[in-house]
């Protein structure tokens, strides 16, 4: 066995991007070009390091973490340096380093003010290492520190170079900036979130026999029945709690919409992308295995969450007048499908809701690049002052056009499969689960996929058809640079592949979660 897959690859995947922090942190911040390239090195360099994996990947024990090390860490608490990867989070790892290397491309010439390409680029490589670590860790504790390494990147990336106009809020005599009040509401919701999982994982070490904090031993104490009962019962409430607000669920969302709104292009997509991904990720990867009959007792509720999500969400999206709004609201409802899926505990929904984590990172993401750049050209984010889009852009236009096709869950595109086998899941539960709850939910997830047609419908109208407005009559608004067409045109590959072949993702998924489903809930 090579050392590569002893499990020195996948470190590699993992701390190339922090190893280009220290290297940035040495280069001159006026060499701009030499950051530049070496920020996207270092992230080139870990997404090749993700795609080696992804080619000695074992697809036919996909089940079976692969490409492990296990090495001793922090002896005193019985932490250890574990990780490893299995077909669930094998096309989350790869989707994260792939977005990381599409923000620096398109960030090599759009970036925000104030202007600091090194500072900027060191916090999305750093984002880089903690969203790979956090689908890689096979420890608790190495799972909390990579979770909560992505809150401070993000924080900054938002409070700095954020959108700077004033708001006044409710109570307060003062004006602040969009930015600053985004930016603190989104530290504050994840800080408390990580501290009821913090709990939830202290709780698990202190009851597993031997105390342990080590993921796949915690799965097999799970599997025996030892966190049944009372004690169970509270652990996964905290874990809840952690997990829900990354989601975010409703009604744990409201942080979403604002920092969306708020933070610069490459922040919202990185956000959409992956960051969302954490917290549905956890509860596969931690919540269900470990506690499966806890898991069995919350189904309904977080299924029932789920598609007030999914309603509320796409309502929400009809009232908004700033398009970068309107896609963060999507995004409550998109992940609302994703829980919805997860709560069914079958085969068929845990497998929707990772291709559906996939396909929204690629087309949100997408749709994020593509109103951050059209609010470059215009300065404004009203959809009512971006008509006649198609006359004037075309090419950004017809990509928008297609993304929010997907986005809708059109078949053919990457969008339809997690919704559509979302609702598939709801009508055919886990034995024991409520069918009344279920397929009542299936009933109200399918008109959310009629008003999410409704809304992306309604926005492509207001930006893309119709006649220029006179303000904008003779502006110089360029198309898509070449810069832009570099990281949109591989998002619009994956969608139309993932699309036409799921396979790409259900090759690597079906195994691992045939097992999740067979270990812990005896399906």
């Amino acid at each position: 066995m090579s050392w590569y897959d002893q499990g020195w690859g996948l470190s590699l995947t993992v701390f190339l991007p922090l190893v280009g922090v220290g290297t940035l942190l040495l280069i001159p911040k006026t060499q701009e070009r030499l950051v530049k390239a070496t920020a996207l090195g270092f992230a080139l360099a870990s997404f090749a390091a993700s795609v080696a994996l992804l080619i000695r990947f074992d697809f036919g024990s996909s089940a079976a973490f692969q490409f492990g090390t296990d090495l001793s860490w922090i002896p005193a608490i019985g932490s250890r340096y574990h990780i490893g990867i299995d077909g669930i989070s094998l096309p989350l790892l790869v989707l994260s380093t792939f977005i990381t290397v599409l923000a620096l491309v398109y960030s090599w010439d759009h970036w925000p003010e104030p202007r600091n390409p090194k500072a900027f680029s060191a916090l999305i490589l750093l984002l880089a290492t903690g969203m790979a670590g956090t689908f890689v860790a096979l420890d608790l504790i190495l799972f909390f520190i990579f979770f909560e390494l992505v809150l401070l990147p993000m924080y900054f990336m938002i409070g700095i170079w954020g959108d700077r106009a004033m708001i006044r809020l409710p109570g307060f005599r003062r004006e602040v900036e969009t930015r600053l009040y985004a930016a603190i509401k989104f530290f504050l919701f994840t800080l408390f979130g990580s501290a009821f999982m913090l709990l939830g994982f202290l709780a698990l070490y202190f009851k597993a026999d031997p105390h342990t904090f080590d993921i796949v031993a915690l799965h097999q104490a799970g599997a025996m029945g030892v966190f049944d009962g009372t004690y169970g019962a509270w652990v996964f409430a905290a874990l809840f709690l952690g997990f829900a607000v990354k989601v975010p669920m409703w009604p744990l969302h409201t942080w979403l919409p604002d920092a969306h709104t708020a933070a610069p292009t490459v922040g919202s997509v990185l956000l959409a992308a992956i960051l969302l991904k954490l917290g549905s990720y956890g509860f596969i990867r931690i919540s269900l295995p470990i506690l499966p009959q806890q898991a069995q007792d919350w189904a309904p509720v977080i299924a029932i969450l789920a598609v007030i999500a999914i309603i509320y969400g796409s309502l929400a999206c009809l009232a908004q007048t700033d398009m970068k709004r309107l896609i963060a609201f999507s995004s409550v409802g998109h992940m609302g499908f994703v829980m919805l899926a997860i709560a069914t505990l079958t085969e068929a929904g845990i497998n929707a809701a990772v291709i559906g984590m996939v396909a929204h990172g690629v087309i949100t993401g997408l749709l994020f690049f593509l109103a951050g750049s059209m609010a470059h050209r215009y300065h404004t984010r009203e959809m009512a002052r971006l008509g006649g889009n198609q006359k004037v852009m075309p090419i950004l236009a017809g990509i928008l056009g297609f993304t929010a096709m997907a986005s809708l869950g059109l078949p053919g595109l990457a969008g339809f499969w997690g919704e559509f086998m979302a609702l598939l899941g709801a009508f055919n539960p886990l034995d024991g689960l409520s069918l009344g709850v279920f397929r009542t939910a299936m009933v109200v997830g399918a008109i959310g996929t009629v008003l999410t047609a409704g809304y992306l419908l309604w926005m492509l109208q207001k930006v893309n058809l119709g006649e220029v407005p006179d303000e904008w009559a003779g502006k110089d608004l360029h198309d898509a640079d070449r810069f832009e067409l570099a990281a949109w045109v591989p998002l619009v590959v994956m969608i139309l592949a993932i699309g036409i072949w799921p396979k790409l993702v259900f090759g690597a998924t079906e195994g691992a979660v045939a097992n999740l489903i067979k270990t812990a809930f005896g399906g």
